[in-house]
């Protein structure tokens, strides 16, 4: 072997292979394009199901927020005090 030949051999796709390979390659591309169909189909479905039960809510997100977040300071503020009685009655 020469310094210009290459050791590296090429595949050889004969023309039932060829056939077979472009087959192949478009029921992948068919199921590619129908998946993401249903993706679309999907999550549509999925953002007006979210969108429906956000409007059928009695009360808005952000107040639900606040009034979590005031629940949480007053628990907070209830947890520290007793603590502190707690504390102040052992010593």
């Amino acid at each position: 072997m020469t310094s210009t030949e290459s050791s590296v051999t090429r595949i050889q796709i004969s023309s039932t292979n060829s056939k077979a390979l472009i087959v192949g390659l478009a029921l992948v591309a068919t199921g590619g394009l129908i998946s993401l169909c249903g993706m679309g189909i999907g999550g549509t479905a999925a953002a007006n199901a979210f969108r429906n039960w956000l409007m059928a809510q009695q009360e808005p997100p952000s107040q639900i927020v606040k009034r979590k977040i005031s629940q949480a300071k007053a628990a907070t503020q209830a947890g520290a005090s007793a603590w502190h009685d707690g504390m102040a009655r052992t010593h």
